[in-house]
């Protein structure tokens, strides 16, 4: 059956539109499954310098970060990454950012590798409301910098813990002052670095001495021959050979070593210390470039690399690097790449909280989960604070060696260099050294960060010319050369013998004044003093002095008098010590009085009589000129104690006023104040600092100050009476009073001063050498010996040293004092005892057999005393005719038989019989 309406023709039409229908369905089904799976993309812009070591490796890290979250997120979402070279102009970097966000509608910016450029690029992000993440942070953080750009994001810490390192690794090492350099830029700063580092070195009393600035090397035609200039013109007009790096290209850096190590200026005592900037790429130079660098310091932020991203990572990245950077050297990533995978990261999980979270998203919402990022990244933990790294950074040292680099020590702010990564929180932060072993080139020790003397170059030293005193210093100008002597020239020497290395060096006489002498070290007309040169405040603004070899101080010399006195017999003794004396003396003559008196006629009799003997016998003691005999052995004993006081006494008295009148007490005619007040001239040396302090600080008036050119001018002045009083530093006195003994006095060096020292430039590691060797000498008791030898050699004065004798005080003879008081009461004690036996025994034999009647005490005193005065000897020599010995020669108080014998007994003819033992003492 034929179907007369279906034509060829139909059918040719249908033929043709079957396959437009097909598409058209399969169209269909596509639109049904974007409608359940929308992709998403995110566009962001990063600013880098591609062409750059640096850049290279944060643009395949944030490639490797980008394609990692669109193979995660294939379906859901995209990262599109736009690369714009920022290049030279300020402007440009500006414009990069503007296109990214208008052209590429870019949801965020990052990059920028100098704090200029971020700040730039934060401006126009804030405009458009584009978060700006930046690898860049600056020097020392702005004041309300979150609110000045609320878009900005710091992936980088700043500089301070960098600045903070470097300080300290000069202070270890004891440079007192370095060289900074830095390779300026188009924005034409040191990004607040350079004060930054002054700051940091000042607490460690270093400071910078000059900035080494070079401009760009893009735009120098010829950088090496320019840099060369300049080397050659810093090494001849600085001393300091510590050169700091704060910022460089690596170009710049090639360059300035090259041409450094040509003049001399890397190794010996020249020390380096590059940025992290170039030691994160030190990996990538080629060897001619790192050996020339060799024994250099460098700071690298530390990261782990044991971590399974971080082993991810370098797998993916170093494989990838090679690939596309065939001709770079190293494949391996540095902390730039890290940082820069790290940012992608952080914007990832932005995205993936924007995705979670079902509100609308908006600029400042995904401004906001990027600050609320908080996880472990590749550089570390990655979380912020008002839009930074709240984290400090842990930096390590490296030492550049041969063809490569050993890494060294751990700093951190809060602990210091540490050998490890295990710092012990409670201990103190270690400042004062390096824990590891730096390796510097040719030598064993740290280099003096000084240019040192040499047999080319030696030390300039300046040497007053013309001195008042020239036993410190003196010039011989008739010899060729100038012959230099003087007791600084000979402890000069003894220091330089003491030093641990050869110290070569030339003299150059100056004729002038101190002040202009030292003035001349700060200009750097001379390297060095060395001569009488007081250390003074004022001066050690501006140079460098050792330690003091030498005390000093201002002293007064004033012509001396002998003191004269018509009562000087009274010096020798103390006022307490006369009136002790006459004490004991009194005390002696009535024991003497008592213990004689019953047996002694000499001392009986008329009362007046027997004041007289006491006295005459007690006062001639004192002169060896009496001759009374005494009865007693306790008297004898108490005499021979008193004759050995009287002796010392005697002795010390004479010896005491022979020194006040041999030895002339020298007195000062008068104090400052008089000599102010009375306009007497006083002398000084014109060319020290004592003019202008006496009229500066002790008031005189410049009329009445002269001034006096040398050491004998000193005598004629004094001598003419043009002169009233000289005022001389401490060592000029010794030597003057060591001459001139006899005829003047110095007063107590009531001004005191720094002392003698040698003068060097500031920051100079010679000084500080010299001060070691200084002390090591004075401890030996060199300096001293050395002193005597040349300023003191005289020994005439030493007797006359002490021109005021102290009188002698009872302090130095209670001693004395005390033993003959203590015998003389015992011997009374004694006495008194045998004389109440023998009172007792009288009573008894007088009374008889009869009762005795009762007495008082009083009447028993009374019976006593008379019975005492009365005398016992007379008594007793009537009532015992028998005895024919002195009962004091036999101890006749402790024998039973003379106890019971009457003294009533004793006849009168015993006396003449048996005469008494003498003591007779005549003067020799």
């Amino acid at each position: 059956m034929a179907f007369p309406f279906i034509t060829s023709k139909t059918i040719i039409k249908i033929f043709l539109l079957f396959p437009i229908l097909i598409i058209f369905l399969l169209s269909l089904s596509n639109g049904d499954e974007a409608a359940n799976t929308t992709n998403e993309v995110t566009n962001i812009g990063a600013i880098i310098d591609v062409s750059s070591r640096i850049g290279k490796e944060e643009k395949i890290a944030m490639e490797i970060a980008a394609e990692n979250f669109n193979n995660n997120h294939s379906k859901t979402h995209k990262l599109f990454l736009y690369f714009q070279d920022p290049g030279q102009d300020p402007l440009q970097v500006v414009s990069a950012a503007d296109e990214l966000i208008k052209e590429k509608k870019v949801q965020v910016i990052l990059g920028m590798n100098k704090w200029e450029e971020a700040a730039l690029v934060a401006a126009v992000g804030n405009k458009a409301n584009v978060p700006v993440i930046s690898f860049a942070a600056p020097a020392k953080t702005p004041p309300m910098m979150q609110q000045r750009w609320p878009f900005l994001i710091q992936m980088a810490n700043n500089d301070s813990a960098h600045i903070e390192c470097i300080a300290e690794i000069v202070r270890a090492h004891n440079w007192k002052r370095v060289i900074a350099v830095y390779e300026d830029d188009a924005y034409g700063s040191d990004s607040g670095m350079l004060s930054l580092l002054s700051g940091a070195l000042q607490k460690f009393d270093s400071e910078i001495e000059y900035c080494f600035l070079f401009p760009p090397v893009s735009s120098l035609s010829n950088a090496g021959g320019f840099v060369l200039d300049k080397l050659l013109e810093l090494e001849k007009n600085t001393q300091s050979r510590v050169f700091i790096v704060l910022q460089s290209s690596m170009s710049m850096v090639s360059h300035l070593f090259r041409e450094a190590k040509k003049v001399g200026l890397v190794g010996r005592e020249s020390a380096w210390i590059i940025p992290e900037s170039v030691t994160s790429v030190l990996d990538s130079v080629n060897n001619s470039v790192i050996s020339s660098m060799e024994g250099a310091l460098g700071i690298k932020t530390y990261y782990s690399k044991s971590t399974s991203s971080y082993k991810d990572f370098y797998t993916l990245f170093t494989k990838t690097f090679q690939t596309k950077y065939p001709e770079e050297h190293n494949p391996e990533p540095g902390i730039y790449a890290l940082r820069a995978y790290d940012s992608i990261m952080t914007i990832s999980q932005a995205i993936e909280r924007t995705i979670s979270n079902t509100s609308r998203s908006s600029p400042k919402k995904f401004l906001e989960n990027i600050l609320s990022s908080n996880f472990s990244g590749l550089t570390g933990q990655i979380s912020f604070e008002a839009g930074k790294l709240p984290q400090t950074p842990i930096l390590r040292i490296i030492n550049v060696v041969g063809k490569g680099y050993v890494q060294l020590d751990f700093w951190t702010p809060e602990s210091g260099f540490s050998e490890s990564l295990v710092m012990n929180k409670s201990t103190e932060k270690i400042v004062g050294r390096l824990p590891g072993t730096v390796i510097w080139p040719g030598s064993i020790r740290s280099p003096k960060g000084w240019a040192m003397p040499t047999e080319q170059k030696k030390l300039k030293i300046g040497v007053p010319g013309n001195t008042s005193f020239q036993k410190f210093v003196k010039v011989d100008y008739g010899q060729t050369p100038y012959k230099y002597d003087g007791w600084c020239i000979e402890v000069f020497q003894k220091v330089r013998e003491n030093l641990s290395y050869s110290l070569p060096y030339e003299f150059v006489p100056y004729d002038g004044n101190y002040a202009d002498l030292v003035y001349n070290v700060y200009n750097k007309t001379y390297d060095a003093v060395v001569g009488d040169i007081t250390i003074l405040a004022n001066r050690t603004q501006s140079v460098q002095f050792t330690q003091p070899y030498a005390a000093s101080g201002l002293s007064m010399v004033v012509p001396a008098k002998p003191e004269g006195s018509p009562w000087m017999f009274f010096k020798p003794f103390t006022w307490n010590m006369w009136g002790a004396t006459g004490i004991i003396l009194i005390y002696t003559m009535l024991i003497v009085w008592f213990l004689e008196h019953q047996f002694n006629p000499a001392f009986s009799g008329p009362l007046k009589n027997q004041i007289g003997t006491t006295l005459w016998f007690t006062f001639s003691t004192l002169f060896s000129a009496q001759s009374e005999k005494v009865y007693s052995n306790l008297t004898r004993v108490v005499v021979v104690v008193w004759l050995f006081v009287v002796l010392i006494l005697t002795s010390s008295y004479t010896a005491s006023l022979s020194s006040m009148l041999t030895v002339l007490r020298l007195q000062p005619v008068e104090d400052i104040e008089w000599l102010k007040s009375s306009n007497s001239k006083v002398g000084c040396d014109g060319d020290s600092f004592v003019m202008s302090y006496l009229q500066n600080v002790l008031g005189f008036n410049p009329s009445n100050i002269i001034k006096v050119t040398t050491e004998s001018d000193y005598k004629g002045h004094f001598e003419n009476k043009s002169i009233a009083a000289a005022f001389l530093e401490l060592p000029y006195e010794k030597v003057f009073i060591n001459k001139y003994c006899k005829g003047y006095n110095t007063s107590a060096a009531t001004y005191r001063f720094g002392g003698f020292g040698f003068v060097f430039q500031k920051g100079s590691p010679i000084a500080r050498d010299f001060s070691e060797a200084i002390l090591r000498l004075s401890e030996a008791g060199i300096l001293e010996d050395l002193e005597q030898k040349c300023l003191t050699p005289s020994r005439e004065c030493l007797t006359e040293t002490s021109t005021n004798a102290e009188p002698l005080s009872f302090q130095n003879f209670w001693g004395l004092y005390l033993i003959s008081g203590v015998t003389s009461a015992i011997c009374l004690l004694l006495s008194l005892i045998r004389l109440i036996k023998n009172y007792k025994h009288n009573q008894k034999a007088d009374q008889g057999s009869s009762t005795p009647s009762p007495t008082s005490v009083w009447n028993k005193a009374v019976g006593l005393a008379k019975y005492f005065y009365n005398g016992e000897i007379s008594t007793a020599l009537e009532r015992a005719p028998s005895l024919s010995h002195t009962p004091d020669l036999e101890d006749h108080w402790s024998s039973s038989r003379w106890e019971e014998v009457s003294t009533s007994d004793i006849p009168d003819n015993i006396i003449q019989a048996s005469p008494p033992a003498e003591i007779e003492l005549s003067s020799s």
